[in-house]
């Protein structure tokens, strides 16, 4: 049982870059609008992005499979909490890169990306009443968006 809640954990929380990636410029120049606009100095190389989204994802599986394991002292309302928080996170995560990179609208992106933020911060509080350590797992995820937030609104600055 543990291992199919494991799995179910992971393929939810790929799920927004695996849906994302039709999107997203996958390698550099593949997206002639992204590819015209000014970015930040400290916009990483494509690749980056690719390596810390998959770590990121995994993180965050990680932290769901956790607090799904946990059953005891934990209450139903705790639980629904948790994962209605990963839920929005997921579709907001999604909704971001369609807004940004399939729909062009940056200034749109940074609005999507403020929620997406919200709930993330909201999302670890409630894992972390059920499980502290999904809690922790989630911080680098938090930490990666606030970056985001900056790249994106460098974006819509620079252009």
């Amino acid at each position: 049982m543990a291992f199919w809640k494991f799995v179910l954990a992971m393929v939810l929380s790929f799920l927004p870059g695996l849906l994302g990636i039709f999107f997203s410029p996958i390698q550099s120049g593949q997206d002639a609008w992204y590819a015209t606009l000014n970015n930040s100095v400290l916009t990483p190389d494509g690749w980056v992005f690719s390596v810390v989204w998959t770590i990121l994802y995994f993180l965050i599986g990680l932290a769901l499979f956790l607090v799904m394991q946990r059953n005891k002292n934990s209450s139903r309302h705790d639980k629904v909490g948790a994962y209605t928080a990963f839920g929005i996170n997921i579709v907001l995560n999604f909704l971001w890169s369609f807004v940004f990179f399939g729909a062009h609208l940056p200034e749109a992106a940074l609005i999507v990306l403020t929620a997406l933020i919200i709930t993330a911060i909201f999302m670890a509080r409630a894992f972390y009443r059920i499980r502290q350590a999904s809690f922790w797992l989630v911080i680098p995820y938090i930490i990666w968006l606030m970056f985001a937030f900056y790249l994106n609104a460098m974006i819509i600055y620079l252009n």
